[in-house]
């Protein structure tokens, strides 16, 4: 009794072994999409027998039929139970003759009063109303059973393709497994670049964070691993036809559609994992960088960011180009694909480039474009103690809402927030996104 208190204490009364026997069946039945079981099968009770108060109605007028026909039976006894189960066209039988014998025991009563017929007459009226809706015992009329068996049936049909999913999900898992059997040292390998290549960003943004506390040391090792891991790869798979989409060269056979994301997938991934090594580099140049040169340091690792995203876009084009260019499937066919790809190309490397261009007009911009430099006689007015660092100001930048900060302390805070630190006015324009972190893009770049 325990055990079942506890499996119903929050509400679910869903077996374990309906999980293990027909888990999606399981799922939807606990989120609610259809009914339990308890409830399908009540509704298949209310068919097969009566309510409750038409069986207790059924049972006394039973029992005053036999007294009056047989006094001298005795009255049954409280430990007596009587069960009939009926169908439903035999209840509706029952009811029939149940209204029968209160419309005969009305009309053999005493007349009632004027009064009282016509109240009777307004009651009557009602029940006639009441009749067009619902039954006397309060049950759904025929709008509410054609309702509820639409419901029943769609019940039913979510149901049947919950168990169809159940049926072809081991099928699929097995093909999978036999899939990833298949291409086992590819599958692997790009779990493996991929898993690097996020923890290779993460150090990065670290290592940015440090600003003047970075070691030259350490930087120097993260770039020598970072090189290193991309020549070994590189070098692992040299026969592949990995290094001429790299020179925006198509590879020299058709590849499969496999091998093709295989080919995009690991060209995407260790270019961005040189881009990281680069980054790493200007790390190491901007050492000490504050004020104006933290500034510039932000701008160069954007630049080289958008330079990478714009390398990307191009680079799965030769392995697409010749993928799609197969005359095996005749050549209209495959110059209309490849037609169609290319024109869809274009769309995004457009994009890629104004991007680009964007960051490097930042990049030439002298001034501070959300500011400018404070003179001597305003920091002073303004008690030359920077808001953010609580430090005494260093190279103050004026923003246009007449607050002064540090500016490698704005400029770091404009790295993510467009407003003031203070009053939180809008000072920065709407412009491209930065990636002045050392972030790097992890979206795969298959397309």
């Amino acid at each position: 009794m325990e055990t079942s208190g506890s499996n119903s204490r929050y509400g679910i009364h869903i077996a374990a072994s309906n999980f293990i026997q027909a888990p999606l069946a399981a799922l939807l039945e606990y989120s609610g999409i259809f009914s339990t079981r308890s409830s399908s099968s009540q509704e298949t009770d209310g068919l097969i027998a009566p309510s409750p108060a038409s069986l207790d109605s059924f049972h006394s007028r039973s029992d005053d039929r036999d007294r009056d026909h047989d006094p001298s039976t005795p009255a049954s006894t409280p430990e007596e139970v009587s069960i009939r189960i009926i169908g439903a066209g035999e209840q509706e039988r029952e009811a029939v003759s149940l209204d029968n014998d209160r419309s005969s025991s009305e009309q053999i009563s005493e007349a009632p009063a004027v009064s009282d017929a016509s109240r009777n007459e307004s009651g009557s009226g009602v029940a006639a109303v009441n009749s067009g809706g619902s039954t006397a015992d309060g049950e759904p009329a025929n709008g509410g059973s054609v309702n509820n068996r639409d419901s029943s049936y769609q019940r039913y049909d979510i149901q049947q393709f919950a168990r169809w999913i159940e049926q072809i999900l081991p099928f699929s898992l097995l093909l999978l497994v036999v899939f990833i059997r298949q291409h086992l040292q590819g599958f692997f390998v790009t779990i493996w670049i991929a898993a690097v290549m996020f923890k290779s960003n993460d150090i990065l943004r670290k290592q940015t964070a440090l600003k003047g506390e970075r070691k030259l040391s350490v930087l120097t090792g993260i770039t020598a691993v970072f090189m290193l891991h991309v020549i070994c790869v590189y070098w692992w798979y040299r026969n592949n036809d990995l290094l001429y989409p790299l020179v925006l060269l198509p590879p020299k056979a058709i590849p499969p559609f496999w091998h093709a994301i295989f080919i995009i997938m690991v060209n995407d991934t260790m270019v961005r994992q040189a881009a990281m090594a680069l980054k790493c580099i200007l790390l190491m140049y901007y050492k000490n960088s504050r004020g104006r040169d933290y500034r510039k340091q932000g701008q160069m690792l954007t630049l080289v960011e958008y330079l990478l995203l714009l390398y990307r876009a191009l680079l799965p084009t030769p392995v697409w180009y010749r993928f799609f260019l197969n005359k095996e499937y005749g050549s209209l066919f495959s110059s209309l694909t490849t037609g169609l790809y290319l024109t869809f190309k274009l769309t995004s490397v457009v994009e890629k480039v104004q991007s680009f261009f964007a960051a490097l007009r930042a990049l030439s911009r002298k001034e501070v474009h959300y500011g400018s430099y404070a003179t001597s006689e305003q920091v002073n007015a303004a008690g030359d103690l920077c808001a953010i660092c609580q430090e005494k100001m260093h190279a103050p930048i004026l923003l246009r809402c007449k607050h002064i900060f540090c500016e490698d302390c704005v400029s770091e805070w404009f790295e993510r927030e467009r407003t003031c630190p203070l009053c939180r006015a809008l000072v920065k324009p709407a412009d491209i996104r930065s990636y002045g972190d050392g972030s790097t893009s992890l979206f795969f770049q298959i397309f």
